[in-house]
Order: structure tokens, then C-alpha cells, then sequence
């Protein structure tokens, strides 16, 4: 009887944890939208979504240079970084050795608890410098964001894709191994396919990590409202933009600012439809 009153309790307790995250998430959804589509009517569809100036002065509300800024930077650290993080995780689950691998372990880990504003400092003060003497222009640029976040999403994809590798069968890997496969190539033909759906919910992961950092990217990326010109030009991002303007907005320009968000929420929405589907996709296979 005392069980059954505890697993009922606990049913509960998880009932309540559900719901309050479900809670949460519709809260968000509805401040956004409710706040950001009036105006995005406001101003306008096409001169919000493909305006090119960006100007609350003078009314002009146009966020296509912090949209383009943004898929440019994630774009660029997911190149960076995703390469990194499949071939680190690879590493630790079939080739580190067994010493080795609780300090790698542990650095990774620790990687992922260091506050995003510690790393804009780190690429403040060691990358920018750097992509200066290498360039000979300024250093707060596109590419050194691409760089920074690149190494900011490392330890979230090589968690999730170890994880992923680890939990494939081995009678995968040794029925490669009897077939004649090398190590590597029972690794990287046999299990790597196998653990698609892991890695690709890794990846999607550090897309969202990407694509929703502030504190790192407006410290390092130049902060420019133009349009974006170039790996070696300055950019904005849709977070560094609501960040940096929303502590002195008011009215319209506010509203877009929040406007600016339910975009970048539907960014991040689409992407983990699209991934899902290639993952349903992919399990189907």
C-alpha cells in the first residue's frame, strides 16, 4: 500500500513537472506573439522582414541584415565546429586511451559550464588580437564570431554524439570486424550510420546554441546595422540587436525589437522541424 501511494506520488510530481514546462513554453509563445506580430503589422511584412536599414529614428524597422548575420554566423560555426566535435567524440568512444579519457571527459564538460560572457572575454582578448596581425584589419568581424561560437557549441555536440556512438550495439562494430573491415572503417561505415538520428540531434543542438548566443557574439562581431559584406566586415546578429537596444526602447521601436524575437523564434522553430523530419526519415531507413 505505502508503494502504491509513493508511485502515485511521484506520477504525480512528474505530471506537474510536464505540465509546468508545457506551461512555460506557452507563456513565452504567447508574450512573443502577442507583442510582436501588432508590430510586425505595424510595419509591415516586407519593410520589417526585407528592409535593409535599420534605423529607429527614423522609423525604419528593416532586420534583414541581422537575419542574414545570423544564418552567416551560425552557418560559419557549424562549419567550424560540427567537423571538431564528430572527430572529438569519435576520439573519446573508440580511440582515447582508457587514462586519458576522464581528463579529455572532464575538460569537455567543463567547456560546457563556462558562461558565454567568459568567452566573449577569451575572444576579446586572444582572437580578435590574432585575426588583426593575420588580416591587418580590424579583428571584430564575421569570422572571428564564426570561430568563437564554433568553439562555444564543441562540447555540446561531442556530448550528445558520444553518447549516440556509445549506444549502438557492439555486435555492429564486431560483425564488421569479422567481416575484414579495419577499425576504421567498422567505425566510421558501421556505427557512425547508425548512430545518424544521435548525431543529428547533436548537430541541431548546437545550432540552437549558435544561432541564440548574445554576450559572446556582441563582444567579438563588430556590431555593424548594415548589411553584411564579408567574412572580414563586422556583423549584428537578431539577439546582439534586441540585447544592445532593448534597455532604452520604447513604443514601436520596442515592439520590433520584440517583433525581432518571434523571428528568431520561428528560425529556431523551422530548424528543429526540418531535423526531425530528417530524422523520422532517417530511423524509417
Amino acid at each position: 500500500m505505502k508503494g502504491k501511494t509513493s508511485e502515485r506520488l511521484m506520477q504525480i510530481v512528474f505530471f506537474v513537472a510536464a505540465c509546468t514546462s508545457v506551461l512555460a513554453v506557452a507563456l513565452i509563445c504567447i508574450f512573443l506573439f502577442a507583442n510582436g506580430i501588432p508590430a510586425i503589422a505595424k510595419i509591415g511584412i516586407p519593410d520589417f522582414l526585407l528592409g535593409q536599414k535599420w534605423k529607429p529614428s527614423n522609423n525604419l524597422y528593416g532586420i534583414l541584415p541581422f537575419i542574414l548575420g545570423s544564418i552567416y554566423v551560425t552557418a560559419g560555426s557549424i562549419v567550424i565546429g560540427v567537423p571538431l566535435a564528430l572527430l572529438l567524440s569519435v576520439f573519446l568512444a573508440f580511440y582515447c586511451p582508457k587514462r586519458l579519457y576522464p581528463v579529455l571527459k572532464t575538460m569537455v564538460n567543463l567547456m560546457a559550464g563556462i558562461p558565454s560572457v567568459v568567452y566573449g572575454f577569451f575572444g576579446l582578448v586572444m582572437i580578435v588580437p590574432l585575426m588583426r596581425q593575420i588580416t591587418g584589419k580590424d579583428g571584430s568581424t564575421m569570422l572571428t564570431a564564426s570561430i568563437l561560437l564554433g568553439i562555444m557549441i564543441l562540447p555540446t555536440v561531442t556530448g550528445v554524439t558520444e553518447s549516440a556512438l556509445r549506444s549502438v550495439p557492439m555486435s555492429y562494430y564486431e560483425g564488421a570486424l569479422a567481416l575484414g573491415a579495419t577499425h576504421e572503417r567498422s567505425v566510421f561505415c558501421t556505427i557512425f550510420p547508425a548512430a545518424k538520428s544521435g548525431i543529428m540531434a547533436g548537430v541541431v543542438l548546437g545550432i540552437g546554441r549558435s544561432i541564440g548566443e548574445t554576450m559572446a557574439v556582441i563582444m567579438v562581431a563588430g556590431n555593424q546595422t548594415w548589411m553584411p559584406q564579408g567574412l572580414l566586415k563586422g556583423v549584428r546578429t537578431m539577439t546582439t540587436n534586441i540585447v544592445m537596444e532593448m534597455g532604452y526602447a520604447a513604443d514601436l521601436h520596442r515592439e520590433a525589437l520584440i517583433a525581432t524575437g518571434v523571428v528568431l523564434f520561428v528560425f529556431i522553430l523551422i530548424i528543429n522541424l526540418c531535423v526531425s523530419a530528417l530524422k523520422r526519415k532517417a530511423e524509417s531507413e
